[in-house]
């Protein structure tokens, strides 16, 4: 299984980005999907998280902040980053957890994409 993570780049703080991340083919049955970063030279932390029946959690720094979403016949999340800081630098990599599967260690990771907010 992979995923193709897209929409990273450079903005301003106090801008948008949109991430989207899709299987580039077929794919298990999807329970949790969502994102991680990871700021450089940090661990990578989880941001959100959506379950297939539309439960979103959400790292306490970006609450309000960004918003996840899912098309479940894609097999797609989102990440909608709004009002951007420049803390929010880091690559983010997405993940898609088989259905059913409650911890992190059976993620399937996206290729991760940079994104890089200026001051």
């Amino acid at each position: 299984v992979q995923l193709q993570a897209s929409g990273g780049g450079l903005v301003q703080a106090g801008g948008s980005l949109r991430l989207s991340c899709a299987p580039s083919g077929s794919i298990f049955r999807v329970g949790v999907m969502g994102w991680y970063r990871q700021p450089p030279g940090k661990e990578r932390e989880l941001v959100a998280a959506i379950t297939s029946s539309g439960y979103t959690n959400y790292k306490d720094s970006v609450k309000g902040r960004f918003t996840t979403s899912r098309d479940n016949a894609k097999n797609t999340v989102y990440l909608q980053m709004d009002s951007l800081k420049p803390e929010d630098t880091a690559v983010y990599y997405c993940f898609a957890r088989p259905f059913g599967m409650s911890t992190p260690e059976y993620n399937y990771w996206g290729q991760g994409t940079q994104v890089t907010v200026s001051s």
